[in-house]
């Protein structure tokens, strides 16, 4: 039998390339998508069914989180303004306190149930927006609570293959694992045309300048 991994699918860019690599690497894939109440949900959820279809992966989970709502952050309130003047110093107002640990939490309860030795996530260190929860000591940290949190025999490693990588480098790998890019979708802002102004735009596109190539989703001109 394959070894089974929960993987957590936005559909961006960062979080199929995982997925993909974790295809390729013969792991059997349990795909968890989270919506929030993020502006560009609808799309997202879309890009992660059609991505799943793309795998083959028929096991797959979509959890509602409608509290974020409730939390504050420029991605679910409509009233903040989301930056569009390229990447300041500090943590932004797109940061959505302590998401990713609440996604690594609700990750081991279905690893647990299907007894999955793994948690795959596109967490970017080096070079992301600077939330303080996609570090690697954050994650390190995660993975000791969640092993001590779980039954002794559970034994969850959480894998982030891509946590020191460039942009450029991502993009790199997302074309050597076969990454069906157009499929993905990277915009905090709109679910049409991708608004190319958005931190997470700008990143992308950057990297694909750099990676001398061109992104094959469509951007507002």
């Amino acid at each position: 039998m394959k070894e089974k991994t929960v993987v957590i699918l936005s559909g961006g860019m960062d979080s199929t390339t995982v997925a993909y690599k974790a295809k390729n690497a013969g792991f059997d894939i349990v795909a968890l998508h989270f919506n929030y109440g993020q502006r560009t949900q609808n799309k997202e959820l879309q890009s992660f069914y059609a991505i799943c279809d793309d795998l083959n992966i028929q096991n797959r989970y979509v959890i509602d989180l409608d509290f974020f709502k409730q939390i504050g952050s420029a991605l679910v309130d409509k009233n903040m303004k989301i930056p569009t003047n390229g990447l300041e110093e500090g943590i932004p107002a797109t940061y959505v306190p302590f998401r990713n640990g609440i996604f690594l939490s609700i990750a081991t309860a279905i690893a647990e149930k299907e007894g999955a030795k793994s948690l795959m996530i596109g967490v970017v260190e080096e070079d992301s927006s600077g939330y303080p929860d996609c570090r690697e000591n954050f994650i390190k940290s995660m993975q000791e609570a969640i092993n001590l949190g779980t039954k002794d025999d559970t034994h969850i490693q959480i894998i982030t293959p891509l946590i020191h990588l460039k942009k450029e480098d991502i993009v790199k790998e997302a074309i050597k694992e076969g990454v069906k890019l157009e499929l993905t979708w990277s915009c905090y802002q709109n679910e049409d045309k991708a608004c190319g102004v958005c931190d997470s735009c700008r990143l992308r596109l950057k990297g694909f300048e750099k990676a001398g190539l061109i992104d094959p989703i469509n951007y507002k001109r």
